[in-house]
């Protein structure tokens, strides 16, 4: 092997074309790379389907890939130890403003799925310059060349995804519609893009230098942008596709009738188990999940949470035992660094989702919702302690922590969800656990 890694040959196809693009994604990062690029890498047919990743805010992650034509390495991290295996089917890695390559990309015929991993806030925003906004002016690209139906997936951690994209997506058509004299895009959609509605599951923490190191020593060659993810990973989807698809359940993944009673257990049992951790973890100084899991303060409260939670999850097939058994052995994977810090972010859209449901149902079975209420009690020690706070709400937090007692306990749950903050046992509930954290 060469002395130095600068020595090392750059991954790369040598000469061999990629997959042909029949696949648009929207928001290239680590998660897409390590869930829908490695399930579409594993099917029978993936040499019939490349992928074109379009980046979000920042080029970066296309001007890493393109030079490895696509490749990427995934290191799949047990506690056991790592393997490795270099994913292929990101045929073309695209800076997200190269709105011209997307809509050429989405007015061809070959294209038949169209994969979003955006953020939750994505869906509010209806600019032409955002994300949905560039999908829509390719739709309408789709449509003057007659390139036909397609399907766009969602695959976000939002509840009804499927309901959210197809929602943004119509919005933001009827408004080109009402600036341009020829309308009928709205029409359009609404007859020939089919929203694929999915739960997805996977943890992939960030990649560090050490992990670039360690795949130029294993492997023998350079990556500039490898992904690490645990060995779980779950694709559940729930919708059509005119155009078809590739074979994902190869990979494993399942197509379901009914994608409610998946989403909700992933929902609250995984990423609700994350939101808590992320709080009462960092409050009690603590970097990551498995750090955090280890706290019987913390690991109780994830228990507490979980069995409320686990009353409301009762459809057949779930089998939620063994899904909770499943993620503590995943959170206690030791060589998986999934930051608290991370997770943090963006907690009132997050506490929506993850926690408003689970109390709101517990409430109406005539009980308090004590654990779901101690998420809500934790984000409010976080946010009150925090140095900084990454969240979409920010200027509204910061107004409410002016506050004092329990006007700003009522004025921060207020952001999280109105009528909790309308109704004053849940808003005492709350309060008193304001501190639990710290105990």
């Amino acid at each position: 092997m060469p002395s130095t890694t600068t020595e090392l040959p750059l991954l790369s196809r040598h000469g061999e074309p990629a997959p042909p693009v029949r696949i648009v994604h929207l928001g290239l990062g680590a998660f897409h790379r390590s869930h829908q690029a490695w399930f579409t890498a594993r099917a029978h047919d993936a040499s019939e389907w490349g992928i074109a990743s379009f980046t979000g805010r920042r080029p970066d992650a296309a001007l890493a890939l393109a030079p490895q034509d696509g490749l990427f390495t995934l290191v799949e991290r047990s506690a056991e130890g790592d393997s490795f295996e270099v994913v292929g089917s990101i045929a073309e890695a695209v800076d997200g403003a190269d709105t011209a390559r997307l809509e050429e990309l989405l007015a061809a015929p070959a294209t038949a799925v169209v994969t979003l991993t955006v953020t939750e806030k994505v869906y509010d925003d209806g600019s032409p310059d955002a994300p949905l906004g560039r999908l829509v002016r390719g739709l309408a690209a789709r449509r003057a060349a007659g390139g036909g139906p397609i399907a766009v997936v969602s695959c976000d951690n939002l509840a009804d995804n499927r309901t959210a994209a197809r929602g943004a997506v119509v919005r933001i058509a009827e408004d080109l519609d009402a600036e341009s004299d020829e309308g009928g895009l709205a029409g359009w959609v609404r007859e020939n893009v089919s929203f694929v509605g999915t739960s997805v599951d996977r943890i992939t923490p960030r990649t560090t230098p050490e992990d670039v190191a360690e795949v130029a020593e294993r492997c023998g060659y350079r990556d500039a942008s490898p992904v690490v993810a645990e060995p779980f990973a779950s694709w559940i989807l729930s919708g059509d596709f005119p155009a078809g698809r590739p074979a994902w359940q190869d990979a494993g993944a399942q197509f379901v009738a009914d994608l409610e009673p998946f989403e909700n257990r992933k929902l609250w049992l995984l990423n609700g188990a994350h939101t808590m951790l992320a709080y009462s973890g960092r409050l009690r100084d603590h970097e990551t999940v498995a750090d955090a899991l280890e706290d019987p303060v913390c690991r109780r409260a994830v228990a507490e949470f979980w069995d409320e939670a686990a009353r409301h999850l009762t459809q057949p097939g779930l089998d939620v035992p063994a899904y909770r058994a499943a993620l503590l052995e995943r959170f206690a994977n030791p060589r998986i660094a999934h930051y608290l810090a991370q997770i943090a972010q963006d907690g009132s859209l997050k506490l929506r989702l993850r926690c408003v449901p689970v109390l709101q149902a517990e409430r109406a079975a005539g009980r308090s919702g004590l654990g779901a209420a101690r998420m809500i009690a934790a984000w409010i020690d976080w946010v009150s302690e925090a140095e900084q706070i990454s969240d979409p709400l920010v200027g509204a937090i910061q107004e409410a922590l002016g506050r004092s007692g329990r006007e700003r306990t009522e004025a921060l749950i207020r952001l999280v969800d109105a009528d909790l903050a309308a109704d004053a046992a849940v808003v005492d509930l709350i309060h008193g656990l304001v501190g639990f954290a710290r105990l």
